[in-house]
């Protein structure tokens, strides 16, 4: 491995660390300076994302239960989002060009986000059991 590309590694550690540490340390629910969702902004309606900051605050905390009434879809989602950027961290370092084949498939591709997307319309019925998806805003 050349120093590059151990300085690269390192200063994305040290990135996502200090993420991880800004999440841990400040609730988004009680800091302003946290962004807001500009959809529920303009349109009150929520996306798939919505509640992912206090979820992930919640998550590092071990508050599971929480984060995942905040967002189940993110919770769903991040063994995919670890392991491929686990994966990609591994090609860079002993550049590789492992891949795990389902990321590349059209069919997962389409059904990611058409869940992404019934996600975000079944969270604003405003019906039970569909508010259970609301993220509590």
């Amino acid at each position: 491995m050349n120093i590059k590309r151990l300085i690269i590694l390192t200063l994305s550690i040290i990135g996502i660390g200090g993420v991880c540490f800004f999440y841990f340390t400040f609730n988004p629910t009680e800091h302003s300076f946290f962004l807001s969702c500009p959809l529920r902004y303009a349109t009150g309606l929520e996306c798939p994302g919505c509640g992912s900051q206090r979820a992930i605050h919640q998550l590092l905390h071990g508050n599971i239960r929480e984060a995942f009434g905040l967002n189940p879809f993110l919770l769903l989602s991040l063994p995919l989002i670890v392991y491929s950027l686990g994966l990609k961290v591994y090609n860079y370092l002993f550049n590789d060009t492992r891949r795990f084949m389902l990321f590349y498939h059209k069919w997962f591709i389409y059904g990611y986000f058409g869940l992404a997307i019934l996600f975000a319309i079944a969270r604003n019925i405003d019906v039970y059991p569909f508010t259970i998806l609301s993220s509590g805003n």
